[in-house]
């Protein structure tokens, strides 16, 4: 295996977590080399233009290697974001046309993207950013096919991820490219990040990713909805519950929580599987009984859709230590037809 150089990009304003995540991630991963016999997976190092000391959003100052100018072939380039992208400096953005583009890999964390497309680094490319700027990415840059849910997207030699703590989950995901799942997985666990995302997991939770709503009848079922992924949660017996008509509850819920109440429905009973796979060691065929699904196979179809993978393989992925059993493997393939 060679050792693979990567540079991450320093400027005023940088958000310091974009950095300190995944940098702690790939030292991570180097310990967990070392420890098993084997050479650094990754040589880091930090650059800004001329090589002077940046300070943070935080007001952190941060003493970079060397300067970006004296920088050459370079495996990956890794862009953090902040408030310093938002403008862009003209003279880092011209290196990184200039310069980044000559890297095996790119990669930016939150609204380092913007430098990236800036630099015309992105064009035509499958992106993503923090979920408050996704609008403003695909505004700006029209020619990106920006994808608002993701926490990050890997379309050939770029991968983008969400905001701050998602530079995490994707560095760990390029750890697991160089090294393997177990080391990882051992890199999570030291961090103490208790489980991997999948990179099309979405960047918020049912809950915090919709609007609450200030109607009380409204309110009181959205939250009921969440407590109850198991009951009928059909728009006839949730607009009974908020004693409104079926027409009246599906236009106020949508106007009140920014989606329809088939859609909420569908992302809270996906996040209420989700932890249940994870934490707990319930069968496939519980959960989807306890989710509200009715059988596994609409749980897995569910899936699919959403995350691309079924539950079981879901799960064996992310519930520390579970043993798939062959009912569960049956759980994930395509049905008989």
């Amino acid at each position: 295996m060679r050792t693979r150089s990567v540079l991450i990009v320093l400027f005023d304003g940088v958000q310091s977590l974009d950095v300190t995540g995944p940098l702690e991630v790939l030292a991570g991963a180097n310990t967990w080399q070392a420890a098993h016999g084997g050479a650094p997976a990754f040589e880091i190092a930090t650059a800004s233009l001329g090589g002077g000391a940046v300070r943070s959003s935080s007001n952190l100052c941060v003493l970079p290697d060397r300067d970006l100018r004296a920088a050459t072939g370079l495996d990956m380039v890794l862009v953090p974001g902040g408030e310093g992208t938002r403008p862009a400096d003209p003279a880092l953005v011209a290196w990184l046309r200039e310069r980044g583009g000559q890297a095996g890999q790119l990669v930016s964390v939150c609204t380092g993207a913007f430098l990236l497309a800036e630099a015309g680094l992105l064009s035509g490319k499958r992106v993503t950013t923090h979920w408050a700027y996704c609008q403003s990415l695909a505004h700006r840059f029209p020619d990106l096919d920006v994808e608002t849910e993701p926490i990050f997207v890997r379309d050939g030699h770029v991968v983008t991820s969400a905001g701050v703590t998602a530079g995490i989950d994707l560095a760990l995901a390029l750890v697991e490219d160089q090294l393997g799942r177990e080391a990882a997985l051992a890199v999570a666990r030291r961090l103490v990040v208790f489980l991997r995302r999948p990179g099309n997991q979405a960047q918020f939770s049912a809950q915090l990713s919709t609007q609450v709503a200030q109607r009380e009848p409204v309110g009181e079922v959205q939250q009921w909805i969440v407590e109850h992924p198991e009951a009928d949660l059909s728009v006839e017996a949730l607009s009974q519950r908020a004693r409104l008509s079926p027409r009246q509850f599906a236009r106020v819920f949508a106007a009140e929580v920014g989606m329809n109440p088939g859609r909420y429905v569908d992302r809270v009973r996906l996040e209420a599987a989700r932890r249940l796979l994870e934490d707990s060691r319930d069968s496939v065929e519980t959960i989807a009984r306890q989710c509200g699904y009715g059988t596994p196979e609409a749980m897995r179809r569910a899936f699919l859709r959403a995350l691309d993978v079924g539950p079981a393989e879901y799960r064996r992925r992310f519930h520390p230590g579970f043993s798939r059993s062959d009912k569960e493997h049956h759980a994930d393939r395509d049905p008989v037809v």
